[in-house]
């Protein structure tokens, strides 16, 4: 199998390239220097001359507070850069996967939310990243999309490395309390992304490592398992002004993982933990 992978110098796009070597599938690995996604012509051309089988569509605009004054630029990139990737896979038949996001969801109650829950996006990031899955669900049949949350990875920048790097300048640091959700490691994702996409089980996914959590506490977790003594302190969101509003609830149900057959993600602790190892 041959696969196309977008965003390869992102923290997903980098460990799916890594982990399809590691089970001898021949990974494209391309990025905006070898395919700008918001130029149609450059997608059909880069994509159809690669003879892929497959497009997992990890590149994306990602600055949450920077799109609600970017609104044009978040839309090419998430929406229409999508679509012409959605294209093209429908022109060529091939299939496609695209990495959408917690952020679809309002955030409101307590229950985890449903692969089949109605979308109701409070930012311009989630209103995109709904858009996009829109178009990919529209034009390709043969279509994968999965929603995650809280990622880290070993390329790019992250929670993870951000509270390491505070623990190590700072004695105290506040953290919001008051936003519950999932960490999900970019590894342990590629690795059910990479069986996935060999699958025809196609649809809407909910993937995380296992376990819920608040920034708090995995902000805890992150400086116990570091050995890293700093006091953290629990805040409320309304304590952080941020342009655009997060929803409290991130919670999302992977049941549908099980029914199709696919193994669950190890829990965030023990992804923590392997992850901390990767980067030292």
């Amino acid at each position: 199998m041959r696969v196309l992978v977008t965003g390869v110098k992102g923290q997903l796009g980098y460990d799916i390239v890594r982990v399809c070597q590691e089970e001898g599938i021949e990974a494209i690995g391309v990025d905006i220097e070898e395919m700008d996604i918001t130029d149609c012509e450059a997608v059909a051309k880069v994509i159809g001359q690669s003879g892929a089988d497959a497009v997992i569509h990890c590149s994306a605009y990602t600055a949450v507070d920077k799109a609600e004054e970017d609104i044009d630029t978040c839309n090419k990139v998430n929406v229409e850069g999508t679509r012409n990737i959605a294209l093209v896979c429908r022109e060529l038949n091939i299939k496609m996967m695209y990495f959408s996001t917690d952020y679809v969801f309002d955030g409101q109650g307590e229950k985890p939310w449903q692969v089949d829950d109605a979308p109701s996006p409070i930012n311009v990031y989630g209103q995109s990243k709904y858009l996009g899955e829109q178009e990919v669900r529209n034009l390709v049949k043969e279509h994968f999309i999965i929603r995650i949350s809280w990622v880290f990875g070993i390329n790019g920048n992250n929670f993870v490395k951000t509270m390491l790097r505070l623990g190590n300048e700072r004695d105290e640091l506040n953290v919001v309390d008051d936003q519950i959700g999932a960490p999900t490691y970019t590894y342990d994702l590629a690795r059910l992304a990479v069986a996935m996409i060999q699958s025809d089980k196609y649809g809407t996914y909910h993937v995380t490592n296992e376990g819920d959590t608040s920034w708090y506490e995995f902000a805890k977790e992150i400086f116990f398992q570091a050995g890293v003594e700093v006091k953290v302190n629990p805040v409320s969101s309304s304590e952080f002004k941020s342009a655009a509003k997060r929803p409290s609830n991130s919670k999302m149900d992977k049941s549908r993982l099980d029914e199709a057959g696919f193994g669950r993600l190890p829990s965030w602790q023990d992804a923590l933990k392997r992850y901390l190892v990767e980067l030292q």
